[in-house]
């Protein structure tokens, strides 16, 4: 195939500028080579949530058998998110230094052997530990998919296409409630079987992972243009195959070149994160990953437990639990339709709000059917916010340091999930059910203001553009 440049000049193999190179992406239809990507991607998410879910429904047992107290039980539900921490770091800085796909692989193959250790523990401390390290697989990936994917999708496509991604962890959710309501509740030491088969699964990722290519736009940016480039025609191969039909000309007006911020090592990436208008898009995505995740985390992983505390027995709290995870999937999908038809910041502003009535309602309720409305309303707009701040956070950051700036996101979100699990399991007795439910809704209003007053604007814009604007700000 020959090779062109954005206004149709012909040139030599390996001189593809960034804007042509964001050029030839942007231009192409969404065919069987994107849908292949999401589905790789979208598995490692719905196991990577199954795993990170199935701590809430094996609390309830691990506490019961070991005689756990309220507050260990709460370090215990915070253990994944100890790794979720570390595991976001590592990737977020790694994948920006040595390459996206390595990360994911590395990830599932460390989550895997963790969750086997975690099936045969003998202790608590010897279950924490395995659970920190199964942490850092499931983070690190659920911090380099969603960079990686967004980095091969038209512009146009972008915030459905991630949000679409991001929808694979509320099947994880639901099949992680249907574990703990037929293995956890109904068997002798179910909550180690939920474990063995949460690992198994990913052996079939991995498979599925072998073939995918490397971020062309991470080539390009690390100076391996002929790489980068022999990715971006065997894409356009892919598609011309796939769809039958002759692929749109490269726009002939030059796009936006990619933004060079660093030098291209861990350090320096860091210290990009706060140069310039990146300081502004960093402090966003630091307080809206904090409260997003705190409020996700002190929900979803104490829910169970906070029904059995109502009254309810385990095998009822576990069937409320599994209608509340239902309304995660309708979440997902309606935030990434709706982050296409509104600028993805007042997206983001409409499903904390959203969350913020919910919790308010979870607050004040008292039958069991207002319970079960009330969170499966905030289960809804938990799970679109959680598709919007993927998609929002793989996008405002330059190439050189996405990974970096998403990773570092997720990590501090991180901090707040290790808080919330253990700020509920020690707070419970003084403030009551309604009492975390106003704790919730407090950050969510916060985390709304953040965003609404200096959230960056990205619907429809290329990466390269973004990041333009981004270093202007």
């Amino acid at each position: 195939m020959d090779s062109y440049s954005s206004v149709g000049a012909p040139r030599a193999p390996g001189q593809m500028s960034s804007g042509e190179l964001s050029a030839r992406l942007d231009r192409l239809p969404m065919s069987r080579f994107h849908y292949k990507l999401l589905f790789a991607g979208g598995l490692g998410y719905t196991f990577d949530a199954m795993d990170g879910a199935i701590v809430a429904f094996i609390l309830p047992s691990v506490r019961e058998e070991w005689g756990l107290s309220t507050g260990l039980t709460g370090i215990l539900g915070s253990s994944l998110l100890i790794g979720f921490l570390v595991g976001a770091l590592l990737a977020g800085t790694l994948g920006d230094k040595i390459g996206r796909k390595k990360i994911m692989v590395s990830a599932l193959i460390i989550y895997c052997i963790a969750s086997v250790v975690a099936a045969f523990s003998p202790n608590f401390w010897v279950l924490f530990v395995a659970r920190v390290v199964a942490g850092i697989g499931t983070g690190a990936e659920s911090a380099i998919i969603a960079p990686y994917l967004s980095e091969f999708v038209p512009s146009r496509f972008r915030g459905r296409y991630i949000g679409s991604l991001a929808a694979f962890f509320s099947f994880g959710y639901i099949l992680a409630a249907l574990l703990g309501y037929f293995i956890v509740s109904e068997f002798d030491h179910g909550w180690r079987y939920v474990q063995l088969i949460t690992a198994v699964p990913i052996l079939l990722v991995l498979w599925w992972r072998r073939g995918l290519p490397e971020s062309p736009r991470f080539l390009h940016v690390h100076g391996r243009k002929a790489e980068a480039e022999r990715v971006v025609e065997s894409i356009e191969d892919s598609v011309r195959a796939s769809t039958g039909k002759p692929l749109a000309p490269i726009p002939q007006s030059a796009p936006d070149p990619d933004v060079i911020v660093s030098a291209g090592n861990i350090v320096d990436n860091l210290k990009a994160l706060f140069r310039g208008g990146l300081k502004k898009t960093t402090f966003t995505a630091w307080v809206y990953w904090f409260v997003a995740i705190f409020t996700f985390y002190g929900f979803f992983t104490w829910i169970p437990s906070l029904l059995v505390e109502r009254g309810f027995d385990i095998s009822k709290s576990f069937m409320f639990a599994i209608l509340i995870y239902l309304a995660q999937t309708p979440g997902y999908f309606s935030a990434a339709w709706i982050s296409e038809l509104i600028e993805r910041k007042w997206a983001i502003v409409l499903y904390l709000t959203g969350a913020a009535g919910a919790a308010s309602g979870m607050a004040f309720a008292d039958s069991a059917t207002e319970i079960v409305v009330w969170g499966m309303l905030l289960s809804f707009f938990m799970n679109g916010n959680a598709a919007l701040e993927y998609s929002y956070t793989s996008e405002i950051y330059p190439t050189m340091i996405r990974t970096t700036g998403l990773g570092v996101a997720s990590a501090v979100g991180r901090i707040g999930g290790i808080i919330a699990p253990i700020a509920i399991g020690f707070s419970y007795g003084s403030v009551g059910f309604g009492g975390v439910f106003v704790m919730l809704l407090v950050l969510l209003v916060l985390g709304a203001s953040v965003v609404a007053i200096f959230g960056q604007k990205t619907t429809g814009k290329s990466l390269e553009a973004i990041g333009q604007n981004t270093i202007k700000d």
